[in-house]
């Protein structure tokens, strides 16, 4: 079911013959659940083949959320790279066609890393070791791209980017605030007086972590594709390497984990994740905190503005599925910010 989100017929009619099986209609099939942050995902099916469409969700918090352009071209701009991507297809910007903008890419055959895993990598050990591994590894091959090369001059504001987060973000808080927050003048005050120097520019994910990859199902452990690059910029790629880190937890520095807990043992530390990403990348995480605690306030900015849509619909913090994780994200960004954190 589309959920009323794709016009089939309109959409057989757009495509045409851009995709196999011209003159057969499309089905569609929601995939996961909207959460008012995300885009909304489609299974595409025709002709016995099979492709992912991307949308908006129907309501988003911030209009610049979701940017499906800018999604797609950064996608085209990654093509014959290290980086393991969906190839993107088709792109439409005319929202009269099924009522937003959208893009087809192919269908990655995977699965997202979280909660129980499957066979072979319910065993654990150096299976799921490696694949902890995979993830860093993918991030150092995205911060290697050429971007300028690859026609991404202009798609951000790489001077200045760390300069701007706190005002930034604190600015989208503001536009739909509906409590206060009692870590956020600890946070903003940390964050703006232990800001690091910028290294050399890369292209920025925004969003980087276990949610947002597809793992590939069989040996040996690799990532198929990173997903969600909507939030993609020109910035300092160590906050996506701060993103992962902040939400990956171990026995010795727990860490903001939205996922369920694992079931098998094997992993990596965050430390060595970290000191795996220095070595690959030859890049300086001195600041490593700083970057964790950014991370730790953007998202709490961003999954803020969800709560504060259901506030404003009448759902009580009881059933508010948003209502702690932004109170829960501020805690850890000020234990951060006060050095007790690993």
């Amino acid at each position: 079911m589309s959920d009323g989100l794709v016009d089939v017929e309109a959409l057989t009619e757009w495509v045409g013959d851009g995709l196999p099986g011209a003159g057969t209609p499309f089905t569609a099939e929601r995939m996961g659940q909207e959460q008012g942050i995300a885009n909304a995902l489609f299974a595409l099916h025709r002709a016995g083949e099979r492709w992912v469409l991307r949308r908006p969700p129907a309501v988003k918090n911030h209009p610049t959320a979701s940017n499906i352009a800018r999604e797609w071209r950064v996608l085209q701009a990654l093509g014959g790279t290290d980086v393991p991507h969906a190839r993107a297809l088709l792109f439409c910007e005319d929202t009269e066609v099924i009522g937003a903008p959208f893009m087809i890419s192919e269908f990655v055959d995977g699965f997202t890393p979280i909660g129980l895993l499957p066979p072979p990598f319910d065993a654990g050990g150096a299976v799921v070791r490696d694949l902890s591994f995979a993830y860093v590894d993918a991030l150092v091959a995205l911060g290697a791209v050429d971007w300028r090369s690859r026609g991404l001059e202009g798609f951000g504001k790489p001077d200045g980017f760390l300069e701007r987060q706190v005002s930034r973000w604190r600015t989208q808080l503001d536009g739909y605030r509906v409590r206060e927050f009692p870590d956020e003048e600890l946070v903003c005050e940390w964050l703006e007086s232990n800001r690091p120097e910028s290294g050399a520019p890369a292209i920025l994910h925004g969003d980087y972590s276990q949610t947002n990859v597809m793992v590939a199902p069989d040996l040996p452990p690799r990532v198929a594709a990173i997903v969600d690059w909507d939030t993609c910029t020109i910035g300092d790629p160590l906050l996506d390497i701060g993103h992962l880190l902040s939400r990956w937890s171990d026995p010795s520095r727990p860490g903001f984990v939205a996922q369920a807990p694992r079931d098998v043992s094997g992993f990596p530390t965050h430390d060595e994740l970290a000191a795996h990403y220095a070595e690959r990348s030859g890049r300086d995480l001195s600041a490593l905190a700083y970057y964790e605690c950014l991370t730790d306030f953007k998202l709490a900015v961003i999954v803020e503005g969800t709560y504060a849509r259901q506030f404003h619909a009448g759902v009580p913090d009881s059933q508010n599925t948003m209502a702690e994780i932004p109170l829960r994200l501020f805690r850890h960004a000020a234990d951060i910010a006060r050095g007790e954190r690993g």
